[in-house]
């Protein structure tokens, strides 16, 4: 049975107030539990922490403070950051003991309006925030509306629209592959996937973009996406196509065509700026290091393995909010109360040295990363595999159609983005020889 419960929603720096069809919120936890946890918090974290070497940062904190740590996020608001390898896995894979639902936060109240992490709490009624049952019910449905795509199909999606990308710069001599190139990538095929026409993929491009500021105008541009989704999902409901929403209207899930829109929309911010920073981190990894990129130009490495090495050593989604506690437990030596909020320290996992000793690197061919998240709210099968092949191929693509591409600045000048949350570059300039036309087939390097 579906209760009527009213809510909060975030849309830019706004939260408005709505009653929609939901399961009935949980009762928060105690407000006096975030007040506890705040009085222990040992450090702040934000992006001026990460820097331009996240990786020391988290070290630090793995040797002065364990696997779970007390600390204060953007405004002092109190969190666990849980960075140990197996806390991580633990806090993932138990859904009894932590879960998705936001409105358990013993915390909402030293939370301002404007908080700049909103977006990543505010409740919406979609399947990021969706337990049990709901939540098997909508992510086995967008598994099988992604897996229902043709392999041959998507690869060929895929090299099409990065050669029709790398077409429009090709001729300059120079681009920013960040901004013409590794975020447009995802962006575009996600855009086909979901039946969108060419006509209609510029101003979506546009949006998204726009979407990623603060303010009024990211507000205006998150309501055109979610306009566009939901006239999307109308057609389909009229006339079905051979693409994602089609498929999700016709799945047994009988998903609504209001869970079908806002679901869409997480498909489609999952995909864009964690692939893109993926594409990204990965040719900065191969351009800086020339023998790196002599190896995968002459297939001694493949593009998935310098792929894979990115995943562990500058992994895009770096930590996630989050998990908030059920009921109180003992996680790392630390007492976590009911309501407390759990960071993933996504990234922090990777460099746990309980299970990567100091200095160590691991085999790139190992695949135990913690980048795609884990258990039942993880990236559901087969999204990273979708993500590899977008990423392979924009890589595969641009060498191939540019094999003398270099960087335009000096690697150390290369300036990351200032995020807490996010692994991504500015800008990555590049040079080479301009060229007209289209490429030539792509050659498999995987």
């Amino acid at each position: 049975m579906t209760e009527t419960t009213e809510t909060t929603r975030t849309t830019g720096t706004t939260r408005t107030t709505e009653t929609i069809g939901a399961a009935a919120a949980p009762a928060p936890g105690p407000p006096e539990g975030a007040d506890l946890l705040a009085r222990k918090a040992v450090v702040r974290v934000t992006g001026a922490d990460a820097g331009a070497d996240p990786a020391e940062f988290y070290r630090w904190l793995h040797r002065e403070h364990g696997p779970v740590v007390p600390v204060l996020l953007d405004g002092d608001v109190p969190a666990w950051f849980v960075i140990g390898y197996r806390e991580l896995h633990r806090v993932t894979a138990d859904d009894g003991r932590f879960a998705r639902d936001c409105r358990r936060w013993n915390a909402w109240h030293l939370v301002p309006d404007d908080w700049p992490l909103m977006p990543y709490v505010g409740w919406t009624p979609s399947v990021m925030f969706a337990e049990g049952d709901a939540h098997r019910r909508r992510a086995g449905a967008i598994g099988d509306a992604l897996g229902a795509v043709d392999p041959p199909v998507l690869a060929g999606l895929c090299a099409r629209e990065c050669d029709a990308l790398v077409t429009e710069f090709a001729g300059d001599g120079r681009t920013d592959l960040v901004e013409q190139y590794s975020h447009r990538v995802p962006l575009r095929i996600i855009a086909r996937l979901f039946g969108l026409t060419g006509d209609e993929i510029p101003a979506l491009v546009r949006d998204v973009a726009e979407s990623l500021d603060t303010g009024d105008r990211a507000a205006r541009a998150h309501e055109r996406i979610h306009a566009r989704m939901r006239a999307l999902v109308e057609s389909r409901g009229r006339r079905p196509a051979q693409d994602v929403p089609s498929v999700l209207l016709g799945h047994a899930a009988g998903l609504t065509p209001e869970e079908i829109t806002i679901d869409l929309l997480v498909v489609l911010a999952a995909a864009q700026q964690p692939t893109g920073n993926w594409i990204a981190n990965a040719l900065r990894l191969i351009l800086e290091d020339d023998r790196l990129n002599a190896s995968v130009q002459g297939g001694r490495l493949s593009v998935d393995e310098a792929l894979r090495r990115v995943l562990w050593d500058d992994t895009p989604t770096q930590n996630f909010i989050g998990r908030w506690a059920v009921r109180g437990c003992d996680l790392g030596g630390q007492r976590v109360g009911a309501g407390d909020l759990m960071v993933l320290g996504l990234a922090a996992a990777n460099l746990d040295p309980q299970a990567r000793p100091a200095g160590g690197r691991r085999d790139a061919a190992t695949r135990a990363y913690t980048s795609f998240g884990h258990g039942e709210h993880g990236c559901p099968y087969p999204a990273p595999r979708l993500a590899l092949m977008m990423a392979r191929t924009a890589i595969e693509v641009l060498l191939d159609r540019l094999p003398d591409v270099a960087l335009a600045a000096p690697a150390d000048e290369l300036e990351w983005r200032p995020s807490f949350w996010m692994r991504g570059l500015h800008d990555l300039p590049v040079v080479f020889d301009p060229t007209g036309g289209a490429g030539p087939p792509v050659r498999g390097r995987a």
